[in-house]
């Protein structure tokens, strides 16, 4: 209390080293919950499988008309007949297209899908419907569209009964309207980013009917034909611990047809563990890194005391003169050692705990504060004051009483 300045900067390493942790460690979870979340929503049960685009050299491309690649409808059903593990397969096509309501225009992902598949990703419908059995069984012309698409092309009129044009030729009406879904990050070699906000869905006989298995994509003057049946093939598996070797058993089954390798296989599940390994490493990291703050902080605090001993080396030989003992001597400056250590915790978790909140508000990223994050901050904090302080304090009792007193 004598030297209020000296002590506030002694505990100032600490401040910071205490409350970089907290918020390196919110952060660094923040992060990982997210992923976490978003390979999860993929189905811990499910093997997913997508068409891949084969490599081609120049020429095979100009003598080729027509590029036919990815997984079909005969893929689909020898999976479904041959795997008894398979509870069930919710197939999609997806491609872009320019999507039109009256002079609107917007890009946006058309896929063609089966009624499972608004359960299987999650998806909230806030107005309408989503596409049901007899869409399929009828081939509706109708269709499901994101949030932002809608926004985009329905500024002032309700999107339901709307009539939205496709490629030039198709028109599809609006029978629903999806919530704002957070779009995915792109895990696993074979999943790509995607916005679910801007897709537009039709049903998948639909699709296959009335737009067809070729697709003719433009650029820069010259075309492609693409034949492509299905975009991907997520398949659920009845017993979790059989998901590996259901994959395994997928992949040899498609080999045998897929000479081209034009097909990957993600496993969720596999994600999800080198998620939570690489979360772990990660963690340790920031920690290690935060950690450095809390060893600066613990050389700063053993810096003082050591000059703190010296001012009061005669104030040492009165104490011993009157009958002090080395241990009495010792349990002084640890006690000050252990009141700025304290006092520097709890200023620095004060500050990691009402950090990350502002960082949340002000990034739009999510950090999330853990229960043993600040209970390892302030102990590892408490703990660096008391070694630090040792060697200052034992330094202190050891001094000889009568030079000391010369001192005064």
């Amino acid at each position: 209390m004598l030297h209020k300045l000296r002590s506030l900067l002694t505990v100032l390493g600490l401040v910071l080293g205490v409350a970089s942790v907290i918020i390196m460690l919110s952060i660094a979870e923040g992060a990982g919950r997210d992923a976490q979340r978003q390979i999860e929503s993929l189905g811990i049960s499910n093997v997913i499988v997508r068409s891949v685009k084969p490599p081609q050299d120049d020429r095979q491309g100009q003598r080729q008309r027509l590029l036919e690649y990815g997984l079909t409808y005969d893929d689909m059903r020898r999976i479904k007949d041959t795997l008894t593990d398979v509870d069930q397969i919710a197939p999609f096509r997806e491609f872009r297209h320019e999507a039109r309501f009256l002079d609107r225009m917007t890009e946006a992902r058309v896929v063609g899908v089966q009624s499972e598949y608004a359960k299987t990703n999650r998806l909230e419908v806030v107005q309408g419907r989503f596409i049901e059995p007899h869409d399929l069984q009828t081939t509706a012309n109708v269709c499901v569209v994101g949030a932002k698409l809608a926004a985009k092309l329905f500024r002032y009129e309700a999107p339901i009964g709307q009539t939205i044009q496709i490629a030039d030729r198709h028109r599809f009406q609006v029978i629903g309207v999806t919530a704002t879904k957070m779009s995915s990050a792109g895990v696993g070699s074979s999943l790509a980013a995607q916005d679910y906000n801007k897709d537009f869905y039709i049903p998948l006989t639909t699709d296959q009917k009335r737009i067809g298995e070729v697709l003719i994509r433009r650029t820069e003057g010259s075309s492609t034909r693409e034949k492509l049946e299905l975009s991907q093939l997520t398949v659920r598996v009845k017993d979790p611990e059989r998901v590996k070797s259901t994959a395994a058993a997928i992949e040899s089954l498609l080999a045998l047809t897929h000479e081209k390798r034009d097909f990957e296989i993600t496993i969720p599940l596999d994600l999800l563990e080198q998620r939570k390994a690489t979360q772990q490493l990660f963690n340790f990291v920031l920690g290690s890194i935060a950690a450095i703050s809390l060893l600066v902080g613990g050389i700063g605090i053993m810096n003082i005391m050591l000059a703190t001993v010296s001012e009061r080396t005669g104030e040492i030989g009165i104490r011993r003169a009157l009958g002090a003992k080395k241990s009495d001597i010792t349990l002084q400056f640890l006690v000050e050692t252990l009141v700025l250590s304290a006092t520097g915790a709890v200023m620095g978790a004060v500050v990691g705990l009402t950090t990350p909140p502002i960082i949340s508000l002000m990034s739009g990223r999510e950090t999330i504060i853990t229960f043993w994050g600040p209970c390892v901050a302030v102990s590892v904090a408490l703990a660096t004051g008391l070694i630090f302080g040792i060697y200052p304090a034992r330094r202190a009792a050891s001094l000889d009483p009568i030079e000391a007193l010369r001192r005064v």
